[in-house]
């Protein structure tokens, strides 16, 4: 199966790596590269933190990715999932004030636990 993440990483967690750059690496797979060069502000550090019910961390042969599910819908996070190699554990809807019906709303496990290939994750949806 395919574990090139085709630039889904920096495009969904825009919000974990501000200033990120997928590159094309050695093998067909694809790096990642931030750059910390100029700017006059100081921006906090955007990394995935123990309350962050929407965050998957995925142990990628021993690099640790974190995965924003938060808005995603159904469809893309089974492709997210399959993309990693993980399966579809439970999914449930949650009532959540100001989300989107359908949409992701939390993983389980999230943020701190790992997750590797081969894992369930459930997923809580918004309930309509």
């Amino acid at each position: 199966m395919d574990t090139n993440f085709d630039g889904f990483v920096a495009a969904r967690s825009a919000a974990l790596f501000r200033g990120a750059l997928v590159l094309p690496a050695a093998g067909g797979g694809s790096a990642l590269a931030t750059s910390v060069a100029g700017g006059s502000h100081s921006e906090a550090s955007s990394t995935a933190n123990n309350s962050d019910a929407t965050t998957l961390l995925f142990d990628n042969h021993g690099v640790t990715i974190p995965m924003d599910f938060s808005r995603l819908d159904l469809v893309l996070a089974k492709q997210a999932l399959l993309k990693t190699q993980t399966k579809l554990g439970t999914v449930t809807e949650k009532a959540v004030k100001d989300c989107k019906p359908g949409s992701v709303v939390g993983v389980d496990p999230h943020t701190p636990k790992i997750v590797k290939s081969g894992d369930s994750v459930n997923l809580p949806l918004c309930a309509s």
